[in-house]
């Protein structure tokens, strides 16, 4: 086994600090801007610490008060857990048979591609037949219809990516079950998924952390608390003549919770499935 030099090794861990340094200050400063009282924001010199900590926006925010603030806020932190989950579950029910029949099937890649290409349009492009279509099944301002619209978004991109976990399965293993007389149905729910596994789970979490942040959909489609996700919500909090930056701050390190309790839960399936494929045996 190699062994590193100690300068290579502080390197190495500086570099991994600098990192994480760079991904954790622009929370580190959202929480700090969250607790902090509104004249520390505007205090010049600027005070990197609160001179006292003020929870009171936590308290505002999650609060059941009907017609509050609060109450608008958790209504849209349910809506967009259950867009974000129900695009997920619908983009991977498309995804697996299509990724899996694009991998055994070389023939048609040209079809993803060109579904692919799609992503070249502006979502302002679609935004007028995607706003009809909603009409006409009476789905605008529906927590439904807005994660359908998710749906024919995700799915293509987690199709696309699954392509690759099927591609490292050898064909080998489905076919020696076919020859001892398994269904096709038998071959993918017994073999083919339990290997692809972990793939699956790295196309279900991007394709709900592209659904949680998703804006522009959810602006034009939503108007009310019935459908109103976290990104419209935070929007409306700036939206004012005078902005609470505290109060969008606590919004923001509220909304960051769900993707990274989702990610934690999910670290090992997600570098399992990223390394997928790396690593020919």
């Amino acid at each position: 086994m190699e062994r590193r030099s100690l300068t290579f090794t502080i390197f190495i861990h500086l570099s991994a600090l600098l990192l994480a340094v760079i991904i954790l200050a622009p929370m580190l400063w959202l929480f700090v801007m969250s607790i902090s009282p509104a004249a520390d924001l505007t205090a010049k010199p600027l005070n990197w610490w609160p001179t006292a900590i003020d929870l009171s926006r936590y308290q505002f925010l999650l609060s059941r008060i009907p017609n509050s603030a609060g109450a608008a806020f958790t209504a849209s932190l349910i809506n967009s857990i259950m867009v974000a989950g129900m695009a997920t579950l619908a983009a991977l029910v498309v995804a697996v048979p299509a990724a899996w029949a694009v991998s055994r099937t070389p023939s048609v890649t040209w079809s993803l591609y060109a579904v692919i290409a799609t992503y070249m349009l502006p979502p302002v492009a679609l935004a007028v037949p995607l706003y009809m279509g909603l009409a006409t099944f009476d789905m605008l301002n529906t927590v439904y219809g807005l994660a359908l619209v998710y749906m024919t978004i995700l799915a293509p991109f987690t199709t696309w990516l699954m392509k690759s976990g099927f591609d490292s399965i050898p064909h080998e293993i489905e076919n020696a079950a076919m020859m001892e007389g398994a269904r096709l149905d038998q071959i993918l729910r017994m073999i083919t998924l339990p290997l692809a596994a972990p793939i699956m789970a790295t196309a279900a979490l991007f394709a709900f952390l592209l659904a949680w942040d998703e804006f522009f959909y959810a602006l034009l489609f939503t108007s009310d608390q019935r459908s109103k996700t976290l990104t419209v919500a935070i929007a409306d909090l700036a939206g004012g003549r005078v902005s609470d930056y505290g109060l969008i701050a606590t919004a923001g390190v509220l909304a960051s919770l769900p993707p990274v309790v989702v990610g934690l839960v999910m670290q090992r399936a997600l570098i399992a499935g990223l390394t997928t494929g790396g690593v020919k045996g």
